[in-house]
């Protein structure tokens, strides 16, 4: 049965890299029918808060990975945090020391007697990699004030948790040798890795928790991302799957993923490519999941949305505009306020032309006479008002949209008169005409 498992150290928010390694194990656990394990390696208290596992948590969820065993879900395991394992890695501390394998320094320290034999590591991305015996000084496993160090609880609990694959970070692959030291040292079988290449920033340099992009949360969650397409981008970080498309969804990357197709090159992150990602998930939605995703950032801007069905129409008619949620309501606030400001350029516009004025009054005279109001209805009564002034129907269309949104772009005139109504409409080109 394959096992394979995410074991981040919370330091708050879950970062792109962390993100990605995730990804990979939760696709290798889907594709092969295998066991996706969430451990969380809390033992730094000073620095491992219950808010920072919370971050973690909030952005796997938001991200899909689900677990099936970990925190909030339990398995034969647990527990699943390193802070409440002392137990388990004081008796295999016990192990060792049995074995002659420790010795302890005068500050209390216990080290591990390296066996200072050459190791290989057989890996899925990196091939077999050999470290010569080593000539380091034997690893420290347990500090002076009684806690242990990473490489001997991430051993002792890959062993617990009966681990057989684990994908992380390239700069994991220089240590792993002193795992498998351990691994062997207690007659265990280390797990198969897959070392993944790292993730760069458009200047070339390793990309940190701190960087711009790199937090799930304020920057993609917050940021107006779609989580399908984070998933999707970031599938593409590093690995190229057997297809010309690029835009694929979980079961067909899941289907897709194989370790060997993992690039051994560094993969650099592209912002802008995200977003298109990101803009192409948007267009795909219906209107009311387009309007249900935006919903949040309408809230935060403000707009007082009455009529969910209006609102989805509203939404909907922009999104070949956007790239991000966040971008919307800065494209549809005029739909559901009749106080929306007019852009300076719009202004400007208007009062260039003497003539616009006429041309605005038989368009607003036009409407108000107009029995039907459809969206056909009114691209209709448009050609109507333009051919009782003498003019194309190109001639009325930028006035009306800026009396009517107080822009220059947007979706067509006859969806954002349709759209707000035909009482609407027409006082709008009242207030228009009052500049």
């Amino acid at each position: 049965m394959i096992r394979v498992r995410f074991a981040p150290s919370p330091t708050g928010d879950l970062h792109v890299g962390g993100a990605r390694t995730a990804l990979f194990n939760w696709l290798y656990a889907r594709k092969n029918g295998g066991t996706f394990i969430l451990r969380i390696e809390d033992t730094d208290g000073a620095r491992n808060t219950e808010e920072a596992s919370a971050g973690i948590l909030k952005g796997l969820k938001w991200l899909g990975l689900d677990w099936d065993e970990g925190p909030e879900k339990g398995g034969d395991y647990g527990p699943y945090y390193q802070s409440q394992r002392k137990d388990i890695y004081d008796a295999y501390l016990a192990r060792l020391e049995a074995a002659g394998r420790t010795y302890v320094e005068e500050n209390g320290a216990v080290r591990f007697k390296f066996s200072r034999t050459a190791i290989t590591v057989h890996d899925m991305v990196c091939g077999d990699v050999t470290f010569a015996p080593t000539e380091e000084p034997d690893m420290t496993v347990r500090r002076p004030d009684g806690s242990y160090i990473f490489h001997f609880v991430n051993v002792v609990d890959d062993i617990e948790m009966k681990m057989t694959h684990v994908f992380r970070g390239e700069d994991h692959l220089s240590n792993t040798w002193k795992h498998i030291d351990l691994f062997n040292a207690f007659g265990a079988t280390p797990p198969t890795y897959a070392h993944i290449p790292l993730i760069l920033n458009s200047d070339s340099s390793k990309m940190s928790k701190r960087d711009a992009g790199s937090a799930i949360e304020s920057s993609y969650m917050n940021g107006g991302f779609l989580p399908d397409a984070v998933f999707n981008y970031l599938c593409l970080l590093g690995w190229t799957p057997r297809t010309e498309a690029e835009v694929l969804d979980r079961q067909a990357l899941t289907a897709l993923f194989e370790p060997g197709e993992i690039h051994s090159s560094n993969a650099r992150f592209d912002m802008q490519k995200c977003s298109w990602f990101n803009a192409q998930y948007l267009r795909a939605l219906s209107p009311e999941a387009l309007f249900n995703a935006a919903r949040p950032f309408l809230d935060q801007a403000g707009l007082d949305i009455r009529g969910e069905a209006m609102a989805a129409a509203a939404v909907y008619s922009v999104k070949e505009k956007v790239s991000l949620l966040t971008e919307i309501p800065a494209w549809v606030h005029y739909f559901f306020r009749e106080d929306y400001p007019y852009e300076d350029e719009v202004v400007t516009k208007l009062k260039a032309k003497p003539e616009n004025t006429a041309l605005l009054e038989a368009a607003m005279t036009t409407f108000a006479a107009f029995p039907d109001w459809t969206e056909t209805a009114v691209h209709t009564a448009i050609e109507e008002a333009a051919k009782k002034a003498a003019v194309k129907p190109g001639a009325l269309m930028p006035l009306l949209r800026f009396a009517l949104s107080g822009q220059s772009r947007g979706p067509g005139v006859s969806t954002i008169a349709f759209l707000i109504g035909k009482e609407s409409t027409v006082q709008r080109i009242q207030r228009t005409l009052a500049l």
